[in-house]
């Protein structure tokens, strides 16, 4: 699946979800996005403790929709790199899989960025 059709899908099934008015799932949603909001932490580190965790549960779902999130933090290759570095360490060799589809990911979101 490319990164758009991904981005289609999530956005179109995440409106099908909420669309069912379940109050729990509704309110963990929400939670799910009010948790990434600056704080304490700068919504860009939020970003890359999301990516980091993504890839060591092994989500490609995931990790593909916080390699978005930190490139539209402004986050560089160099940062997002280290911290799948973390990821990598933290998981073993068994997140490499991921870490192979994070990186095509990321080289896909930026070749979108460029003219």
């Amino acid at each position: 699946m490319s990164l758009q059709e991904f981005r289609e899908f999530r956005e179109r099934m995440n409106d099908r979800i909420l669309a069912t008015g379940n109050l729990d799932i509704k309110r963990f949603f929400a939670l799910d996005t009010r948790v990434y909001e600056s704080g304490a932490l700068p919504m860009p580190t939020k970003e890359l403790l999301g990516l980091v965790a993504s890839l060591v549960l092994r989500c490609d779902d995931c990790v593909s929709y916080h390699l978005v999130r930190c490139a539209e933090e402004g986050l560089s290759d160099e940062q997002i790199l280290e911290s799948l570095s973390v990821g990598l360490v933290v998981g073993g060799s068994i997140v490499i899989p991921h870490l192979r589809r994070a990186v095509h990911t990321l080289d896909e979101i930026r070749a979108a960025q460029s003219p």
